[in-house]
């Protein structure tokens, strides 16, 4: 069975960090792709970032290019997001997805 558990969220001050992490189980974490999807309040899923199976291709969407890092570690079975200079429209619950599956999100606010 496929799982996804997000964490790292949390409420910060506009121009703060956050680190997410998703732990993955239930399949071959490193042949994948993975993603970063988020949802902000009132509104659909916002793709955010991909990496393929082995970090080598990486892609963000332009809201995240040069504020975000997307990364893995596939002996550790875990995906990351680094977000720096965060903008209150960051803000939403950011979840990582593997193909149709995705885990129960965790919550990023930003505001001052």
């Amino acid at each position: 069975e496929v799982q996804l558990v997000e964490s790292g969220g949390g409420s910060v001050q506009p121009g703060g960090s956050l680190t997410l992490a998703c732990a993955a189980s239930g399949f071959t974490f490193s042949t994948y792709a993975m993603s970063w999807v988020r949802q902000a309040p009132g509104k659909g899923l916002e793709w955010v970032s991909s990496i393929n199976n082995g970090g080598a291709g990486i892609r963000y969407a332009d809201t995240a290019k040069g504020r975000f890092t997307i990364s893995r570690d596939n002996a550790k079975n875990t995906l990351q997001l680094q977000m720096n200079s965060l903008k209150p429209g960051d803000t939403g619950v950011y979840y990582c997805k593997l193909l149709g599956y995705w885990g129960q999100g965790t919550q990023v606010t930003v505001s001052s």
